[in-house]
């Protein structure tokens, strides 16, 4: 079973930034995209970002693009989440996603759409 670990989060100011990591314990993590998703309270799991197995591709929804940047590095099995110009919209549970299927180009920003799951990181954005 793959295990996804994120980390990173925590209490920023608004204008602030913040960088997530998420560790995977897949050693073929580099054939797999990844995907960044977001909860606030009392609303559904949202796509906020998504890299493909070599970084070469990334995507944004569009409440964060601009202030955003996913990366990673496949020697660490660690993907990124940098997010800048944070603002009390962004407060949400952050949840790192591992695709299950390998040497994959195309956006998926479904949640049905990733098969591991980490258990999530909080960040609070103050006014």
């Amino acid at each position: 079973q793959v295990q996804l670990v994120e980390s990173g989060g925590g209490l920023v100011q608004a204008g602030g930034s913040l960088r997530l990591s998420c560790v995977s314990s897949d050693r073929t993590f580099s054939s797999y995209a990844m995907g960044w998703f977001r909860q606030a309270p009392r609303k559904e799991r949202e796509f906020v970002a998504a890299i493909s197995w070599r970084g070469r591709s990334t995507y944004y929804a569009d409440s964060v693009e601009g202030r955003s940047t996913v990366s990673r590095d496949n020697a660490k099995n660690t993907v990124y989440l940098q997010l800048d110009s944070l603002n009390p919209e962004d407060t949400a549970v952050y949840y790192c996603a591992q695709r299950g299927t390998p040497y994959d180009l195309e956006n998926h920003p479904s949640t049905l759409e990733y098969k591991y799951w980490g258990q999530g990181t909080q960040v609070t954005v103050s006014s």
